[in-house]
């Protein structure tokens, strides 16, 4: 394949590639892709956690010579990041890579466009919180290495919705703070405002804004919000200029503001300007932003606000982790079997409905709230709940604080210790791994293979050991 800058090569066996760059590499891109490849490398993937990142990075293992041609070799991506189908109607995209592209545009999932993706491999809503959590930990990593992406888009992101995996591509282009400048101000759409607003300067001048960590969480932001809501966080009706090209270098630079900011409504998108085949998610009154829940809708306000021309405000990868994590516990299955999203997220109504195809909750909704003990006997909330749909499981990280759930978790802890079912008309836990599980207001021990009911007021002691929990249980939609 020929790709912007590079000729690609499968092996005999399709195992790995070796992309020749048709540019001569000037001694610095030659140290920096020799650095990627070794030095690098080692320090990613050999050490605790290697293996993890190693399916989350398309990352460079060798670098060779021919013709004074320079060229990288990588292996190739899993088979699940190739279309097995493609379109719904067609197989013209079968066997091409997962670009993430194809699905964070709402036209590809709307069923009356003849391009649109098919059904087995599009996912629903809750695969994309797992995909967006796998590329917050990814970028997470590269900047705890002291690294930038510096190109960091959905173009440079594969991922499958099906398995919920990302890999990040494109890594050779990786920014070393005041040894390996950026060599691209990255991919439309996703290069951060203080770039754009400053690409006129010559690239030695103070002023001129390169390729950073911080352009990169600004380019994380824009992805998770593409992923999770289909539309572009900047893209709204107001015209700055008549230039085309101006009017566009404006708005997503100099002049960018969110299309959803709750008190300038002047990039609103207009109702005439609307694709129908991109409805209803580019219509921000009928899916605004705030369907994502209460941590989310934060972050996305601290990039988009206050951290759109602030670099320094913009929420770092581990906050969208958490808050990615924190959202999945709030997540609700629709009751309509025909809802193409499938899952939504409690909107801490009286009466929940399915924000994409107006579906109410059917039947109670046990709501648990976890408290952790801030001194002895004094037990404080933390921001953090849990919302029970049948046959959801419990795990040690909801029972103790000092567990955390990310990428070093041991295969034993990812294990469930408990599962909420729906029994004989009641709400129950079921303990299967919990030794010290305590129903307080029963003042009862809940051992093992014994189940407790979910009441409203109940209050359960999930462990006695140091970062144990309490959760209090409230019955909503009843």
């Amino acid at each position: 394949m020929r790709g912007g800058m590079k000729d690609v090569y499968f092996s005999p066996d399709r195992s790995y590639v070796v992309a020749f760059y048709r540019d001569v590499q000037d001694h610095n891109s030659r140290e920096r892709l020799i650095k990627i490849a070794t030095q690098y490398y080692d320090s990613f993937f050999k050490r605790e956690g290697g293996e993890y990142y190693k399916d989350l990075y398309s990352w460079p293992i060798d670098v060779v010579e021919q013709n004074r041609k320079l060229g990288i070799v990588v292996p190739t991506y899993n088979r699940n990041f190739f279309f097995q189908k493609g379109y719904a109607a067609n197989d013209l995209i079968r066997g091409k890579e997962k670009e993430g592209k194809w699905f964070a545009s709402p036209k590809f999932r709307n069923k009356q466009f003849p391009l649109r993706l098919d059904d087995t491999e599009l996912g629903n809503w809750l695969s994309y919180f797992q995909i967006c959590v796998n590329i917050s930990r990814g970028v997470k990593r590269l900047h705890a290495a002291g690294l930038a992406h510096s190109d960091l888009s959905y173009k440079n992101v594969l991922v499958d919705p099906v398995t919920k995996t990302a890999a990040i591509i494109d890594i050779d282009g990786l920014v070393v703070p005041g040894l390996f400048p950026p060599d691209v101000i990255g991919t439309a759409d996703f290069i951060a405002p203080e770039v754009l607003a400053t690409k006129h300067l010559d690239i030695k001048d103070p002023n001129r804004k390169l390729p950073s960590r911080l352009t990169d969480l600004h380019a994380l932001a824009v992805m998770i919000y593409m992923y999770l809501l289909y539309r572009h966080p900047l893209k709204g009706g107001k015209i700055h200029d008549l230039d085309t090209e101006k009017d566009d270098l404006l708005a997503m630079g100099e002049k960018a503001l969110f299309i959803e900011h709750p008190t300038d409504t002047s990039n609103r998108p207009k109702q005439n300007q609307l694709n129908p085949k991109e409805l209803p998610w580019t219509d921000v009154t009928k899916i605004p932003y705030t369907v994502t829940g209460p941590y989310l809708k934060a972050l996305f306000e601290k990039a988009f606000i206050e951290g759109l021309h602030q670099p320094m405000q913009r929420p770092i990868a581990n906050e969208w982790e958490e808050a990615l994590l924190k959202t999945t516990d709030l997540i609700q299955p629709c009751s309509n079997p025909g809802c193409q999203q499938k899952w939504y997220v409690f909107d801490n109504s009286t009466r929940p409905r399915c924000p994409f195809c107006g579906t109410p909750h059917q039947g109670t909704l046990p709501v648990l709230d976890l408290y952790y003990q801030f001194k002895e006997g004094v037990w404080r909330p933390e921001d953090h709940r849990l919302m029970v749909y049948n046959n959801q499981y419990l795990f040690g990280w909801h029972v103790n604080r000092n567990l955390i759930r990310n990428e070093k978790l041991t295969p034993e802890q990812k294990v469930p210790v408990g599962y909420f079912t729906f029994h004989q008309g009641n709400w129950v836990l079921v303990n299967q791994k919990l030794d010290s599980l305590k129903d307080v207001t029963e003042d009862k021990e809940i051992p093992p293979g014994e189940m407790v009911a979910l009441t409203d007021g109940k209050k359960l002691l999930l462990s006695r050991g140091e970062g144990g929990r309490i959760v209090v249980v409230t019955i909503a939609n009843k």
